[in-house]
């Protein structure tokens, strides 16, 4: 049943994959996204990692692929021009896909398992914790402050990303809350006695 599981979350994960790349549909490819998300979380439970595989589900696909899913779908591009503009960039496309594809085969032809990682994994004596606690101890006991400085580090960036994007546009008109309640009245209405039938 285990190898059942695995080879059905491992065909998932690639069917997946490749349909998020070949789909024409930009909905369909974020969907196929999902999908390969979730079988990757199946094989991340079947390793026994639970934690890992909870937060891909609730970060990536409840989070990310969501969000993918919400701006295809609201926003209205024109995916005829996009791909007429992508096809000027295939062959080069190409040539790097070949290059990524020449170096994978070159780094598993030359593969060897070392003698010794078999005797070392037997040298691991297993632990009475779960997983999820002994990855709660290392990151919140042994590595704290590497962990609070790296939230601080991406929360630095967040607010970077934010100035740099914020944007003052001079022709825009923005409510300005202190002006319109410091207005006098006696600058800002005019009152005008117009006679019947004549109008402004």
């Amino acid at each position: 049943m285990m190898a059942f599981a695995f080879y059905l979350f491992a065909i998932s994960v690639i069917a997946g994959g490749f349909f998020t790349v070949v789909s024409r549909n930009p909905v369909h490819s974020v969907l196929w996204l999902i999908l390969s998300f979730l079988s990757a979380a199946g094989l991340f439970v079947l390793l026994g990692a639970e934690f890992v595989a909870m937060l891909l589900i609730i970060v990536y696909v409840g989070a990310v692929a969501v969000l993918f899913l919400f701006v295809v779908m609201m926003l209205d591009i024109d995916f005829a021009e996009l791909k007429a503009e992508m096809a000027k960039y295939m062959p080069l496309a190409l040539l790097i896909a070949l290059i990524i594809l020449m170096q994978f085969v070159m780094a598993f032809g030359a593969w060897e398992s070392n003698a010794a990682a078999e005797s070392m994994l037997a040298q691991v004596t297993p632990t009475d914790r779960h997983n999820t606690e002994a990855l709660g101890m290392i990151l919140y006991d042994q590595y704290f402050l590497l962990f609070q400085l790296s939230g601080l580090i991406l929360l630095v960036a967040m607010i970077g990303a934010i100035v740099l994007t914020l944007r003052h546009r001079k022709d825009v008109k923005r409510q300005d809350v202190i002006t319109q309640m410091m207005r006098d009245p006696a600058k800002t209405m005019e009152l005008k006695n117009v006679k019947s039938g004549q109008g402004l």
